[in-house]
């Protein structure tokens, strides 16, 4: 008779950033069930029932942002195997290899044309693995715009209770099935709870894309530099995403690295990269403007600050963090205040402060409910294709130019001379490669300011 055996599930994620990559990497450990049940006609013991880890095979999406080996590192997120692909490669990929499990880690564009992709190449297929998807952080902006980028996924993750009634009310307000949105929590909320140190650590976590204009990064490392010489006895560290002529999930036209270096830095200031969760191990007090590392501080109960220097905005994004105790300015910090975070408020953002959740639950649990979505989905048999809300039909100005950039056609299909090869590009189109790059990087944190600062004399 046939045998119910475990076996080792195979997942597949798709970057196009070093965040998103981290996001995408410990997502998967974290939704995927520890045990998948198959039936087998075998009774042998071989790799099919070794033991419950998941197989893990990066890809990460070619461009822009695609990130260095040193950024990757910083991460600490191992797999299986990692290999840099475009778009049409992976979606060849998809069709010669079987996996259980797909996370798109990428942006809204990338998600919705990489969904057509795969409806297109699995056409007909009998089989398909579970399609995930969802953010790497706080969403606020472009709420409807990215997540019907992201409709059409079998489950769409949202990181906490709010996000998740967002994210239903925006599907369900155009007509969209919102089954796929599933509650989960940001999959690197770790670490030891809060101890205060010595020497007390200040850290600023610098955001590549916010606040945007050069007059408002100046003011903030200015007045971190003011606090480092107002409290001699303090560390204060700017914590930086990306070394110069490295790009993250968003593009920083003017690095703190070059703000800096018309500074007299005080001894006790530092800039500093590495892995957030490192630098949080030594932190006191998390300062920012709305970076997801509030979020990673609060879930340590390190006392954590929003700032409100440059106003309370959409376009800065710490508008979100209303109501969560934590906004303050750097006259109140250094005159000594320290935030009394909203115990409520935390709780539904996914934050676990205390170990327990806003309602029941905690974070141990709180991915749960996705386990056992994926478990179900992988033991119905044939998935339905995949069905995005939109389509040549609902959007036919807008899907053709998302699909395009990505070198589809609108039926999903690849367009003529889409960029594809089957062998790693050779040392000649390596250095090519990265002096384009390399050029992209220069125009965007070199003469972009300067003609923009040339177009307003």
């Amino acid at each position: 008779m046939p045998a119910s055996t475990a076996r080792r599930l195979r997942v597949a994620v798709l970057a196009d950033s070093d965040t998103r990559w981290k996001w995408g990497a410990l997502t998967a450990a974290r939704i995927s069930p520890t045990e998948f049940a198959e039936t087998t006609e075998s009774t042998e013991t071989s790799d099919k029932t070794a033991d419950s880890d998941i197989r893990l095979d990066g890809f990460l999406l070619r461009g822009r942002a695609t990130p260095t080996a040193r950024q990757l590192r910083e991460v600490g997120v191992r797999a299986d195997s990692l290999r840099e692909v475009t778009a049409v490669e992976f979606l060849r990929e998809m069709t010669q290899e079987t996996y259980d499990v797909l996370v798109l880690a990428l942006v809204g564009g990338g998600v919705q044309a990489m969904l057509h992709g795969l409806a297109h190449a699995w056409r007909g297929r009998p089989e398909r693995p579970v399609v995930v998807t969802g953010y790497v952080g706080v969403v606020y902006e472009k709420l409807a715009d990215g997540l019907l980028l992201r409709h059409g996924a079998d489950l769409v993750l949202a990181n906490s209770r709010q996000d998740a009634e967002r994210f239903r009310a925006v599907f369900e307000g155009v007509g969209a099935d919102a089954s796929s949105v599933t509650e989960v929590a940001l999959p690197f909320l770790d670490g030891a709870p809060y101890e205060k140190k010595d020497p007390y650590t200040v850290v600023f976590a610098a955001q590549p894309s916010v606040p945007e204009t050069r007059e408002d990064r100046a003011y903030l490392l200015d007045r971190l530099v003011r606090h480092a010489r107002r409290h001699p006895e303090r560390e204060v560290l700017l914590k930086l995403r990306s070394k110069p002529g490295e790009h993250t999930t968003h593009i920083e036209e003017l690095p703190y690295q070059k703000l800096a270096r018309r500074h007299d830095l005080p001894a006790n200031f530092r800039l500093v990269y590495g892995n957030m969760g490192e630098v949080l191990d030594d932190t006191d007090l998390l300062v920012t403007i709305s970076s997801t590392a509030a979020l990673e501080s609060l879930h340590r109960r390190i006392p954590t600050v929003v700032l409100t220097d440059l106003g309370v905005r959409e376009a800065l994004g710490n508008h979100h963090f209303v109501g969560s105790g934590c906004l303050a300015s750097w006259d109140q910090l250094d005159a000594g205040h320290e935030p009394t975070p909203d115990a409520e408020w935390v709780a539904r953002q996914g934050v676990a402060a205390g170990g327990t959740l806003f309602g029941e639950g905690s974070y141990a649990t709180a991915f749960d409910e996705a386990r056992g979505r994926i478990a179900e989905l992988l033991t119905t048999g044939e998935l339905p294709p995949l069905k995005p809300y939109y389509t040549p039909v609902t959007a036919p100005g807008y899907l053709p130019g998302v699909l395009a950039r990505h070198h589809l056609a609108p039926d999903g299909s690849p367009l003529p001379g889409a960029p594809a090869s089957d062998k790693a590009p050779g040392p000649v189109r390596q250095i090519v490669r990265r002096a384009a790059r390399g050029a992209y990087r220069h125009g965007v944190q070199r003469v972009a300011p300067v003609i923009r600062r040339m177009g307003e004399l």
